[in-house]
Parts: C-alpha cells; structure tokens; sequence
C-alpha cells in the first residue's frame, strides 16, 4: 500500500491538533497474569463466575452483569522499548501524525488475521511529537490511557477493566468522557445518541429486517464519535477488525469491545468539532464517492413489477402528474428465474431497450445484481455459462477443503458464491458484468443479498461442521445466536482467509470488484453503485440503502438516526426505502415519508412484491400525495446545485450531507439528542412529521437567525422549542441566516433542470451577511473537470433595506462594489455580465437571484450593482429637488449613473387579484407614502387595474390602466386571437406576481430566464407622466426606433433614446420620422423574445447597464405584447402575425431605381433615362420628387414638366416604372381654386381645433409656396417661411371620409394628369416648416404642447410642436372618438399610408408599392421604408445596415437608405461602395443625383457587374419578401438570426444576410481594399468564383478591391435565379436556374415563389407557383464548388 497522503486540511490542523502527533514509537511486552474471563450476565452462575477468577455481585438492575473482573485481572509489562521504531515485540503502538494515535495489539508468535484493508496506508516511521504527549502506559495491569493534548483531558483509558486477548476471544473496556456516543452499526438505534446503560450491539454483517431490534444488520461498522463537551471539541475511535463483535456502552460512561478474532488495531481521531472528526476518519478509510448528479434525482423501485408494461405503466403514471423523477430500477424480477446476468425473454423482451425508453426524457435506468450465482441450467435446457465460465476459473467459494465449491440456496436455488477477493473471480465478475452490459443497457448498478444463503445443502439436516470456527467459544449478540444463520458456514475459504475473519468484508470486496467492472463497462463516466452490505471505506465507492424496511410510522422515524449515523461512517449518499418495504403503506404514511424522503440524499421509494404499488401516481392524479410529493420534490430540484456541492465537499474534505443538528450546535447541549430533524449541510433544516395525525411537530429552532423556506419570513424564536403548523401537505423547512444557497429553475429530471439557468437564494444572518459554495462540473464525468466555486461574501444592510458587499476572501477575482438601495448581481466573464433575477423586498428577508447562465470551466467575478432607476431624469436634478419627490439621493463618484434614485418601495402594491384560466387580473394601489411623483401638473392615480390576457402559447399581453377614467388607448388593430390559450401546458412562459413593490414578472419555462420583471421600484402612472422600468435578462437588446444607432446591439450604459415622429434627419440620439416602441432581446441561452409597448404617445427609453429597461411615457396606458420566440427568427415571425405581415411588393420594385431631389424638368429625366439605357445598367424605376410639382403643390403638373406624362408613357411602355411623390399637406390660401383643398373641405377632411377651442383649421406651412412669388433663397429658411410658404392643411387620415377623398384625388391625377406605378409618401409625421400653428400660436392647454416631462427629443426645449402641428389639435377616429393630436401624433403616417396603399391598388389595378417615411407598427404591412434624408457620410454606409436589420425586426421588409447620400455631395469612392452595398438593399434608390452615369466608365461598368448580380437573384430575393408577407420572416437578416447558438454572431452588424443563404460583407471604409469578416459555423461557397472557402467560425480577412463586394452562398440551400437584363420585365422572360452549394452532408433544399409579380392578392388567391427544391450528392467525395444550373 502507498504511504498515506494528508490533505490541506491535514496538513492545516497540525498547528490545530499538535497533540496528534509524536516523536517516538514505544513497543510494550506484556504477559499474562490471570486468567481471561469474558462479561456475563445474571444468567451464569456464581460458581462459573468464580472458576474464572472473576468477582460476583449480584445486582438489582436487570442490565448490569453480576459477574467482573478483578482489578488485577489482565496483562502486565514486561519491557518497554522507546529506543527504536522497529522490532519483533507483542505489541507495537504507533501514533499517526496529524490526529491518530494507533494502539495496535497483536500475537507476535501466530499469524494470526489482519483486515486488507485498501485504503487505509502503512504508518509513516517519522512521527514528530513524543508519544507521551497523548498516550500512557500503565504497567500493572496493562492499559493504555489516551488523552487530548492541549488540555491533557482522558478521552480513552482502558484501565477501567483488564485486556483479555486470547485465540478467539479478545475484549477491551474503556473509560470514555461523556455520554454523548454516536455511531457504531449497522443496526436499527432509535435514537442517534447512544443509551449508556449497559446497552450491547452485535457488529456482523447479516441480512436481517431493521425492525428495531438490536439485530445486527448488513453492515459492520466498529466506529464511534464522542462528543466531550459543549466546546466542541470531539473525538473518533474505530477498531479495525472485521471479526463478529459486540459492543457494551456502559454508564461509566465506558465502551466495552469483545471480538473473537483478528487483533485489536484502533485508531483514534481527534477535532475540535464532530465533522472535523468525521473528515479525519474519511482521511483514514477513504472519502465518498462523487455520485452522478443525475443519482441525485428522484427514484422509483418496487421488487417484482411482473413485467415490463408494468413498469412502463408505473413510469408513464408518474410522468403523467409530472413528478420529478430520474431512475427508474428493476428488481431480480427482471432476470430469467433470478440468474445473474440474464433477462426474462418473456416479461421482459423489451428490456434491452428500456434505458433508450427511459433516455428519450431524461430518465436512467438502474438493475440489480445478486453475488449468488445458480448452478442450474437455463431455460430451454441451455448452459448457463456465466455459472460455466466462473467454474472454469476457480472464482467462487469454497468448502474448508480449499477446493469443492461450497453450495447455498438464494433466489435462483442451489448457487455458488464468488469469492470477490480472489483475482481469477474478480476477472471473471468484470467480464460477465461486461457482456451482460452489452446486452442490456443501463446506467447504474446496485448489488444486493452479499452473502444471503437461505441453507447449506451438503449440510442440508445437519448444518455446518462442528469445529471451532461455526462453533466458536464465545458468539456475540449476533442474530440467532448462530455464526452461520442466513449465510455462509464459517470455516468455507476465501482467498482473503476463513470465512470466518472475512465475512463481514464479503460485500466490501463485492464492491472493490465491482468497481473495476464498472470502470469497465461506463469509462469516463462517472455512473453509480448502490450496496446494502458494506465495511469502513466502502462509501469511496459506493452509495447505501437502508434495508428492508417497513410500511411502519417507526421505520420512517428511524431512518434519521440511520442516516446520520452513515454520515459518520463515510457514505453520505443514503436513504429509506420511502414508504416502506414491506406492508401496504397507508396513504398519510406515505405522504408524510415521501416528504421527508424528497431529503434523502439517495431517495427512492420502493416496495416488496404482494403488496400495493406506492408510488405517488398510484395514490391517484389529484391526491394530496401527489401534490405535496411534488411540491417537495420540486424544492429538492431546486436544491439539487447546493445538494451537489454538499457531495464535492463529502468527496474532497470529508464533510457531512446529512448532518445532526448537533454538528453545528454542538455547544447547545439540547442538539446532543435532536434525531427527528436534521440538516442538510450547514443550512437547511429538515422537520417531518413522524406520527400518525400529526400537523402540529414541536421542533428545535437551534440558536440562530432561521428563515421558513415555503414563506421567506424571519422565525423570531431560536434556542428554543416551537410547535410547528405541519398540515397534510407541509413539513418543516428553514433556512438558516447566513446562507447563499445555489439553486436552479427545476424540472422533471435533472438533465433537463441542468440546462436551466442557475440562481442564489441569500438569506442573511443577523448582520446582514452571507456566505455560500457551489461547486459545478458536466455532472457525469469520473474525473472532475471543472468547477466554480462561489465563496465568502459578505451582505450588509445599509440605506433603504439595500445591500453593500464586500469581499472578504475573494476565491477568484472577486470585485468590490456597493449598493444603496436595490439592486442585482452580476456573474462577470471579461466583458460580458451574466445577470440574474434579484429580490425586491423593502424587509430584506430572503433574496433569490435567477437566471445565472454559467458556463463550465470558466471564472466569474460575482458584483453587487445598484438598479440606478431615475427619480429626476429632467435636467438640474439636485439633493433638494430628489428628496422633496421622496427618493434617495445618492451621488456617485465615478462612473454614469443618476445620483436621484427610487427607494425600494416606491410604486404600488397589489391589493386584490383574481385568476383566469385565460389570465389574471389585479388591481394595485399607489404607495402613499410618497405623496406626489413630483410632477404637480400631472395628477397622480392612486388606483390602478392590471389585466394579463394569454394570448397564445407564445403570446402575452398585460395591462395597465385607470379603471374609474377612460383614458385614450392606441387604435391600431392588432391581430389578436379571438380564443386565449388556457392550456398551461402549451405555454412557453409563466407569469407571477410580486405583490409589493407591484411587478409583473414573466418566466420562459424551458429554461427558468426571467425575460421580464417589473419588480423594481420607480413604477409611476400619472395623467402625463408614466414610468415602468423592467430587468432585462442579458445586455443583448435590439429594436426601438426611429433613429440612428451607433451599433446593432443596444450599448446599455444609461443611454436615453427619445421615441416621437419627426421630420429629422437621421443623427445620433435623434428622434426621427417614426416610432417603433418593440424591441428583441436576446437570453444567454440563445433564446429570444420581443416586446412591444402598444402607446402612441410621445416616450423614451433609458437603458440601465443591470441590465434593465426604463419606458417613460407621456399619456394613454401601458398595453405590453410579448412574444417568446424562442429563435430570434420566430420572434420576429411572431410579432409580425401579431401587428400584420409585410407587404408584397411588385416584382418590378425590387428592381434598382432612381430618384433626385432638384430636377430642373421632364428633360433632365429623359436624359438620365437615356444614359443608363446606354450604359447598359439595370434600371426599373424613375422617381419625380416635388420638383414635378407646380409650387409643390400635391395633384397639379408644373409647365416645366408638361412632357413628364409622355416621357411616363414611353419608358412605361418599355418596361419602366415611375413613382411620384405626394406630400399629405394640402394649400389653403390660393388665389385660384385648388379642387384638392376645395373637396377636401367640402369634405371636412382637415385637422382642426376642438369645437371649445375654435372650430378652424389648424394651420401649418410645408413646402407649397405663395402663388405668384419668386423665393429668395438667399434669405434664412424661417424667413423664406414666413415670406413665401402658403397655409397648409393636414388631413385627418383616422375619418374615413379622408380616405375616400384621398383615393379621389390620386384617382383624378392617375386619370387626368399622368400614370403611375406607385406612390412615395413624404412628410407625414406631420412636419410643419412652423411650429404648431402659423404665428406659433397654439390654442388650448399649454402643458400638452409643453407637459411636465419632456423627453430627450430633438430641440425638446422648444415643445412637442416643433416643426409639426399643436398638440391641442383635434382628430376624429373612425367610430367618431375625438382624440387629442398629442395622443395620435405618432400614428399620423400609419393613417397616411393605408389609404395610399388602398388607392394605388385600386386606380391602377395592380399591387404597385407605396414606401412612406414616418411608421408605426403594422405599417409594413402596406408600405415600404426609407431610412431618410441621410447624409453622403461613410459612417451612413454600416447605419445604414444597422437600420435595415431593425426594421426588419418591425416586419418593414421592404427597406433601404438613399444610395450616396441625399444631403452633400458624395466622393467616388464612396459612391462606389454605396452602389455595391446598395445593391443589396431590398429597396435599392440612389436619391442624390449622383447616379451610375453621372461619373464616368469605371464607375458604370462596376454598377452594371453588381446591379447583374441582383438581377440575377431578384427570383431569391422575390421568395424571400413571399416568406415575409406569408411567414413573417426577415429578409434582411442579422447572423444572429440564423447563428444564434455562436454569441460572435451577436454583435455584428457590417455584414448581413439575404434571407438564411446569402452573406453579404461590403467594403465601409474609405481606402480599404481589404475586410475583415466573419464566416460563421457553415460552409460557405465564394459567390464569384463558386468554390468552398473552407474556413467557418472565425473572422478572415477578405481581399475587396474596388469593383468588388464580397459575396457568399451558404451551403446547403437552393438559390433560384435569372439571367439579368436592363429591367426586370425582360429578365422575367429569361429561364430559371438554380444555384446548389451542398452541404457538408452533401445535400441542399430551397424553394421558389412565382407569381405574375403585380397581380393584386396572389398569394391570397392562390394564383401562384410554389416549388421547392432538393438535392443530393451521389458521390461520398467532398465538392468543392456549387452548382449553378437552368430549369
């Protein structure tokens, strides 16, 4: 054996325990001097008392013995020898260093039997400390007395009585310090701390009933704890000797030992605490396994199922009422007549594959294995050659001749018995158990009846031989007074020795057999064995059971002690059978036992043949068993993270799972004797109940700050005695103050809750502090991977019930940072900050922290944020301002954030709620407390109502509003299903309430994310200022809209952006033409959701670095929509079902156009038209902007462009588009009749003021001018305004009389004036060139041009009018509501653009488009987008992607930006790469008059090579807008979208893609002929030269010279094409083709949509061609290019 190896924590209590240790080893000669005489009781004589040379004394207590030694009885020494560590001596004592003085006793003249035992090392021969620092010998008689050094305390004197040592009886006293005696075993104790008063337990190993007896039972376990006092201080005795014993505990107190074999080899532990004990024993015999975590889960077992639809029932039933439930077990029943490594072929055919049954969802399976191998043959006559292979190789026990195999009877019959400590056998056990693994799949072992032999038949009559060995002198205590009742004759041979030395180790060498077999057969898996016969050491590699239990009240009370006890023993994962074995278990029995069986660390319930199934499902769907079983199995899944890291310290220090209560209060002397509740580890408290009709337990409540684990609440009695209210479904469950606590969001079996995010449940002690571990790996693996180890920080309470921490031992790079009111913690891995759900009580009671998404092998600094949620986010915020709104103020000293900021409490509470099956509804009441939210001019209301609707399974809404006063409400129309979802099941998200500070929270149930939570403080709902904020689960946001930003991905560091319809070109942090308040997030697990606030008022949004969310918004309500994915793709297919999906534009629109704002006339048009005709360039449309226009006013032809209808035909009738604009002001003063303005107020179709007010128009200026006036540009714009511009109009778009008008006048200009093809709708956010009215003068109430709060929009200082109409403006809703314009401002283009949509569908007969400029959402379902007036810049190049991929997620499909730049003159270069990123716009304008032709050959031929490839995949991208109009899906794509699983994918935003299969990465920066990109995890295909890059997941560098853009083709996916020409009429007429770049299987698929490209509702006529494709390699070789090939 290898020298014994001493941990840290060893080598640490050296310095702790130095009395341990010594310098010297003293050899003892001793001799005999009496006569040997054994304890008797009163049943001897007087007479055999003395011929012993023994005193007799008769007494009256029944248990005391009459017959004892003499003072002189006993062994006296001879010599001592101290000089030298060796030497042929009788006794030897050696002395460990560190904590284990080791008398050993032996004949030095007779070999006689010592325990092989693995782990325990040979003594090292350089001990440190004199001996005689822990131990003495006494001389005369002999004895040995130990004592602890630091205080020279005796904790083991054997003086008290004389050594008797002779062959096969040896006996030893002890006087010991204290009553407090734990431990020895395997029997029943009913109690955990030992009665002293002359109590004997047997110690040998038997299969015999735990029926409370003093029975020795399966295992043999010569070890006990003492506890000295109440310091702790503790010590551990094990007698290393695996003969048949009994041990005496006596009232001196004293220990009595009597062996009838081996040698007396004790070792003695010391610490200062019991586990310290427990962790110097494991040091000696080995620490426990590390389970599987999946062996940590619920099981179920029952002994003869019958057969194996049975068990499948039993699984299905339990699955049904979804239990928490991981293992499934068959019993012998499964085997062919109950041989080993067989399976009935008839019951159980299907056996073989019941783990892939199992495996499908989550589950394992274990089988049983018996040591008993049967003689006979199998069924069928056929050889049982697992009997016939272990003959050949000698492997099994025999007779006391050493060579006949010694026959028994067990479950198959006649058998014979391996003998494990035979090598041959332990080959033969390895390679049976090998083959039969083959057969049948399974994942665990468990090894049952070690050494059961029903009779002996050699000896069937007679028994075993009378000799020495069945018949010894002495017998102890043992079960039947028989050495070999129930098992094996004592002088049968073994390699190891005589049956007789040896049989108690029968299962111990079963397990180090199995062991190798296992290793064997599961590799690098961790896997799992389960024994029920087992010897010190033996929980290194295995887990324990408790017998054959009953169906009884006792038996489930009893199972504590039992459990306890092998936690002292060293084989933590233990259990009951739950419910009990044997019996019928009534059905309280079995609720009370399955809940406190959910805290066995190995629970199982599992029940004999003949009596009922008892598993939870079996007491029916709806029982109270049922429910309460899961409701604690539940809390024991979301537990298992601690339970797990209780095992890594078992495995790696040796501490305690299950623990007694007095471990941790040992100085409480009431904890000495409390074995009906105990901990797991140091932080959970288990109280049962263990009686029939009991819901009152009276429990200990040890002495500290304990939190109830079902209420959160602090318990305000310890040290003390309390009744606990237990009913039916309840047990007693605390938490103890001080505790961080990992958990997860559980499910049914844990590999599904292992993929749920993890959490932390903190409960502080009584100074507010916290600490906790958690140890985590991939939960299989035999050698431990990898962990995280979260440890020592510490929480204090400090301003508004909030946390400061700090870092008081940092186990990796753990931060410091503090926080003042509320906040969350933050998991932190370089740059990226893994965030998790927080508390949000003001009594700072227990805090949960979820959705930790934690990845293995990684380090993680653990930080304490503040949610920093503005109180004053108006300028000039200052202490006194802060305060008097009755938040915080709190500045801080580096770093962004607000220094007014909401304390805990402040917003609402819930005071009343009811539950739907289709929702809930609440109402919440404002917190008082806080006065006003310091906005005078906006009252405040009090109460509130909370509607939460369950749309679909992947739809919510919930909203909030004043339910005494109707308040204006967004009237868009949104695609509602007209019947919730009720079924729970097909939800993917659940909802829950906090009820103070009121939030709503919403739970994706797959993974436990928190992907909105509302409960956190700030909530404010008052008339014109409303406020809610949410944490968000990862800092991936994208979405709102419109105005530019920076990056894709939101930059969450307090960033404002301003939501309100302007006429603004695009700047950062401007709010621009449209207002898209949705956006998408993205959850660490790679699953998406989206938002959308439905509040057309203006708002913004404050992003919060937590992460969080901030909305503010300045009327209506708050009407949420959420969508749960779980793909970013499905997100958006979701929200565009929810609003409306996309429009389908005409064929011809995809084509490439052109447009200019400042054409002279029709000739200049004409000329263009040429030149590009000329240059051969594709080219579909021509735009007029208000340059066609007389005085740019809407329906009338400027004498300039009198040839433009001609010139329209013409190009038209070669296969040209032209789209005109209209502006939707209409002029009001002129001098001759205007028959739009003249229809439109016959109409009464104009904005005007509420009746009140005035009844007028309310006026504006826009770009018509004066007639008669020539405009001096040379003066200022707001004078040329006031000079030239004539009143304008605007048309109320919401009455419907607006629309007929509207369609009237496009109708009489398509008629009268000129054709068209589409529409281009300009300025209808509504922009004015004045601000609110002409003269500025706006009517009505000032604070709804100027409201309390404005948020952060462009020139916000000047009011919401400016540049559009006063917000006192009246408009009239369809159904005749009349709405104020500062509610609707926001949706004036959305009203604007279906009666667009509506009229160029009907005048021209064909579907045509219409792209407007301000939106909202479910405008793309009429309408395309431009990103606006933007600015020949470089940076407007990767805006413009950003933009395009936003608007995709607003189901806008049909978007793109001007091409080189509508203000200030483009460069070359910049206009050539606009033109190769432009090209693959889906709306593809150049609107800057610097087209392809304006600058010269080059520029032309590289515009015509990239404007070809277009063309030639306009059929790809025509299918892809077909998928958007029908499916809702992008067209154009982030990565993210189809990579999603690959987080580098998350940030990109200068490469996008077509649809899932074209990769575009364009050259954005001046002078680069070179860019860097990214290829994601696929094969991707060079679209120029058709060849496989062969490089994914990783940036490359991407030669892009001029006149090139890099392209690439995703393998895998069909892409249909055309060959191009100068307009898509003719290339309509081209054939088809299709480009095949196969995937790295060799296959690919696509599709093609085909239709007339301009009919009016194909698809929803069904009027089109739909095919799709596929293709397959039929060579097994890699190709290294695609194919392009024509249909």
């Amino acid at each position: 054996m290898g020298r014994r190896r001493f941990s840290g924590l060893g080598v640490t209590l050296m310095d702790l325990f130095m009395p341990m240790t010594a310098t010297a080893v003293t050899f003892l000669i001793l001799s005999a001097t009496t006569v040997s005489a054994v304890k008797e009781g009163r049943w001897t004589t007087e007479a055999k008392c003395e011929a012993r040379g023994c005193c007799w004394s008769p007494r009256d207590e029944s248990n005391v013995p009459w017959c004892f030694f003499p003072t002189n009885h006993g062994y006296t020494v001879e010599s001592q020898d101290s000089s030298s560590p060796y030497g042929k001596t009788l006794s030897p004592l050696f002395i460990l260093p560190d904590s284990f003085p080791v008398p050993q006793i032996y004949d030095p003249n007779s070999n006689r039997f010592e325990v092989p035992h693995e782990h325990i090392s040979s003594l090292p021969s350089n001990p440190s400390i004199p001996i005689s620092s822990t131990l003495q010998v006494t001389q005369k008689p002999f004895g040995l007395t130990v004592r602890r050094k630091e205080n020279q305390k005796v904790v083991f004197d054997t003086t008290i009585a004389p050594l008797v040592f002779e062959d096969q009886y040896i006996q030893l006293s002890a006087r010991l310090p204290s009553h407090n005696i734990y431990g020895l075993g395997e029997h029943v104790h009913r109690q955990y701390r030992h009665d002293t008063n002359w109590k004997t337990w047997p110690i040998f190993s038997r299969d015999s009933f735990p029926n409370g007896g003093t029975n020795n039972l399966y295992g043999h376990y010569p070890f006990f704890l003492c506890l000295e006092d109440e310091s702790g201080k503790s010590f551990g005795v094990f007698l290393l000797n695996s003969n048949a014993m009994d041990v005496t505990l006596q009232p001196a107190p004293a220990v009595t030992y009597r062996t009838i074999g081996g040698l007396l080899d004790f070792y003695i532990v010391f610490g200062d605490t019991p586990e310290q004990v427990v962790q110097e024993f494991l040091e000696l015999t080995g620490r426990p396994v590390m389970p599987p975590y999946w062996s940590l889960g619920f099981q179920l077992s029952r002994w003869n199922y019958t057969n194996l639809d049975i068990v499948k029932e039993t699984v299905e039933r339990n699955r049904a009422v979804g239990l928490p439930y991981d293992v499934q077990y068959t019993d012998i029943d499964y085997m062919e007549n109950k041989k080993d490594f067989t399976y009935d072929k008839l019951n159980y055919t299907e056996l073989p594959r019941f783990a892939d049954y199992l495996h499908e969802r989550g589950q394992k399976y274990i089988l049983i294995l018996d040591p008993a191998i049967a003689t006979s043959k199998r069924v069928g006559d056929a050889p049982y050659e697992s009997y016939d292979r272990g003959t050949a190789k000698n492997a099994w026990v025999t007779e006391s001749d050493g060579k006949t195999p010694l026959i028994g009877e067990v479950w198959p019959g006649e058998t014979v018995f391996p003998d494990y400590t035979n090598p041959n056998c332990i080959d033969w056990w390895v390679d049976e158990y090998e083959r039969f693994s083959k057969e049948v799949k399974h994942d665990a072992l468990w090894i049952v009846s070690q050494k059961s032999s029903h009779m002996h038949l050699q000896d069937m009559n007679e028994g075993c031989d009378v000799n020495k060995l069945n018949y010894p002198p002495y017998i102890p205590k043992i079960l039947d007074d028989l050495m070999y009742s129930k098992t094996l004759c004592m002088d049968a041979k073994q390699t190891w020795g005589d049956h007789y030395d040896v049989h108690s180790l029968y299962g111990y060498s079963m397990v180090l057999a199995t062991k190798k077999a296992m290793d064997r057969v599961f590799g690098e898996n961790r896997s799992m064995m389960l024994t029920r016969s087992s010897f010190p050491g033996v929980g290194k590699y295995s887990g324990h059971w408790l017998g054959d239990n009953a169906a009884t009240w006792n038996d489930m009370k009893w199972a504590i002690p039992g459990m306890l006890e092998f936690g002292l023993f060293g084989i933590p994962y233990i259990g009951a059978d739950i419910c009990g074995f044997f019996d019928d278990s009534p059905e309280e029995l079995c609720r009370r036992w399955m809940q406190v069986g959910a805290f066995y660390p190995f629970s199982r319930n599992h029940n004999a043949e003949g009596y009922k199934p008892q598993d939870p499902a079996a007491y029916g769907a709806d029982s109270v068993l049922v429910a309460s079983s899961k409701h604690y199995l539940t809390i024991r899944y979301t537990l298992l993270p601690y339970l797990y890291t209780m095992f890594y310290k078992a495995h790696t220090t040796g501490e305690t799972v299950v623990r007694p209560v007095m471990h941790e209060f040992y100085s409480d002397s009431e904890t000495w004797t409390v074995d009906r509740q105990f901990l797991w580890g140091k932080h959970l408290l288990i109280t049962p109940v263990l009686d029939p009709g009991v819901d009152v337990v009276w429990g200990y409540i040890p002495d500290a700050l304990w939190y109830d684990y079902e209420s959160m609440q602090k318990l305000t009695v310890r040290k003390t005695h309390m009744e606990m209210y237990l009913p039916a479904d309840k047990l007693g469950l605390h938490i103890r103050g001080g505790a961080i606590l990992p958990t997860q969001e559980p499910e049914v079996t844990t590999t599904y809750s292992r993929r749920n995010p993890m959490g932390l449940l903190i409960a502080p002690d009584d100074n507010g502090n916290a600490d906790g571990e958690l140890f985590w790996d991939d939960g299989d693996s035999r050698g431990i991977i990898s962990f995280l180890i979260f440890c020592l920080f510490v929480c204090k309470c400090v301003l508004s019930g909030g946390l400061q921490v700090s870092i008081i031992k940092p186990t990796f790079y753990l931060e410091e940072a503090e926080l003042t009111s509320t906040g969350k913690f933050e998991f932190r891995d370089g740059s990226e900050t893994i965030t998790a759900k927080t508390f949000s009580s003001l009594k700072l009671q227990v805090l949960f922290l979820r959705d930790l998404r934690l990845t293995l092998g990684e380090t993680y600094v653990l930080e304490w944020n503040v949610i920093r949620i503005d109180c004053h986010p108006e300028e000039n915020a200052d202490q006194a301002n802060c305060e008097a709104r009755g938040c915080v103020w709190d500045p801080i000293t580096s770093g962004q954030g607000p220094w007014c900021i909401y304390p805990q409490d402040y917003g609402y509470t819930v005071t009343s709620l009811r539950e739907r099956s289709s929702g809930l509804t609440l109402d919440i009441t404002r917190n008082r407390k806080y006065r006003s939210s310091g906005r005078p001019q906006s009252r405040d209301i009090d109460t509130l109502r909370v509607e939460i609707n369950y749309h679909t399974g992947e739809m919510l809404q919930f909203k909030i509003f004043d339910p005494n006063t109707k308040r204006y409400e967004v009237p868009v129309g949104l695609s509602v299903p007209a019947t919730p979802e009720t079924d729970e099941n097909k939800r993917l998200y659940k909802v829950a309430i906090v009820n103070e500070p009121f939030g709503i929270q919403v739970i994706r149930k797959s993974t436990g994310t928190v992907i909105w939570d509302s409960s956190v403080p700030g909530f404010t709902f008052s008339d014109m200022f409303i406020q809610v904020s949410t944490r968000l689960p990862s800092q991936y946001v994208y979405g709102f809209g419109e105005t530019e930003h920076l990056t894709y991905k939101h930059d969450l560091n307090y960033h404002t952006w301003g939501m309100f319809a302007k006429d603004q070109p695009p700047g950062y942090k401007m709010n621009c033409y449209g207002v898209h308040p949705f956006y998408m997030g993205l959850e660490n697990t790679a699953d998406a959701h989206g938002v959308l606030l439905l509040n057309s008022n203006a708002m913004d949004v404050t992003f919060l670095p937590d992460p969080a969310l901030t909305y503010r918004t300045l009327g209506g309500i708050l009407d949420f929509y959420m969508v749960l994915g779980p793909t970013p793709e499905m997100v958006v297919q979701e929200y565009t079902e929810l609003i409306g999906r996309p429009v389908l534009p005409a064929y011809w629109s995809l084509g490439f156009q052109l447009c200019r704002y400042g054409y002279a006339n029709d000739k200049e048009i004409a000329d263009l038209y040429k030149e590009m005709r000329a240059a051969g360039i594709p080219y579909d449309v021509q735009y007029a902007d208000i340059d066609y226009m007389e005085r740019q006013l809407d329906f009338v032809l400027d004498s300039e462009f009198k040839g433009l209808p001609a010139l329209v035909d013409s190009m038209r009738e070669e296969g040209m588009r032209f789209i005109f604009i209209l502006d939707p002001a209409i002029s009001g003063n002129e001098t001759q009749p205007y028959p739009a303005f003249e229809r439109g107020k016959a109409a009464d179709v104009f904005i005007k003021w509420p009746k009140h007010i005035s009844d007028g128009i309310v006026w504006g200026k826009v770009w018509p001018d004066y007639p008669n006036v020539i405009v001096d540009e040379n003066l200022d714009w707001d004078t040329q305004v006031q000079l030239y511009r004539s009143y304008t109009a605007f048309p109320d778009f919401f009455r419907p009389q607006t629309a007929q008008w509207w369609h009237h006048e496009i109708k009489e200009f398509y008629e009268k004036t000129m054709k068209f093809d589409g529409l281009w709708i300009d300025m209808n956010e509504p922009a004015s060139f004045v601000h609110g009215t002409v003269n500025g003068n706006c009517l009505g109430d000032p604070k709804l041009e100027n409201p309390p709060y404005m948020p952060p929009l462009e020139s916000k200082h000047l009011g919401l009018n400016h540049k559009t109409l006063c917000m006192n403006s009246e408009q009239i809703l369809s159904d005749g509501t009349r709405v104020r314009h500062y509610d609707v401002h926001n949706l004036y283009g959305w009203s604007h653009t279906k009666p667009t949509y509506d009229a160029v569908l009907d005048v021209t007969g064909k579907r045509g488009i219409v792209v407007t400029r301000s939106t909202y959402p479910s405008s793309g379902k009429w309408a395309g987008h431009w990103l606006g007036d933007n600015n020949a810049s470089w940076d407007q190049l990767y805006k413009s992607i950003i933009g395009m991929m936003e608007f995709s997620l607003f189901g806008i499909s049909y978007t793109g930006a001007d091409i080189c730049g509508f203000f200030n003159k483009a460069d070359y270069e910049m206009c050539l790469r606009w033109m190769q990123l432009g090209a693959f716009y889906p709306y593809s304008r150049n609107h800057n008059g610097k087209d392809p032709v304006a600058w010269d050959k080059p520029f032309a031929d590289a515009s015509r090579d990239v404007l070809n490839i277009r063309y030639t995949l306009l059929p790809y991208l025509y299918t892809l807008m077909y998928e958007a109009h029908t499916k809702g899906n992008t067209v154009i794509r982030p990565l993210l979208h189809e990579f999603v699983d690959d987080k580098t994918t998350w940030e990109i935003y200068k490469q996008f893609l077509w649809g899932p299969a074209l990769l575009i990465s364009p050259a954005l920066d001046p002078g680069v002929t070179n860019v860097n990109g990214y290829l994601p995890n696929a094969r991707w295909y060079d679209y120029h030269t058709a060849r496989d890059v062969g490089v994914r997941g990783q940036m490359i560098d991407m030669p892009t010279p001029l006149d090139h853009i890099n392209l690439h083709i995703r393998g895998g996916y069909i892409l249909p094409w055309q060959k191009p020409e100068n307009t898509t009429y003719y290339s309509r007429k081209n054939p088809l083709g299709l480009i095949v770049p196969l995937s790295d299987s060799g296959t690919a698929e696509g599709s093609l949509f085909w239709d007339d490209g301009e009919g009016i509702d194909t698809v929803e006529t069904n009027k089109y061609l739909l095919i799709s494709f596929s293709a397959q390699s039929v060579s097994s070789l890699l190709c290294h290019y695609y194919c392009k090939c024509t249909l």
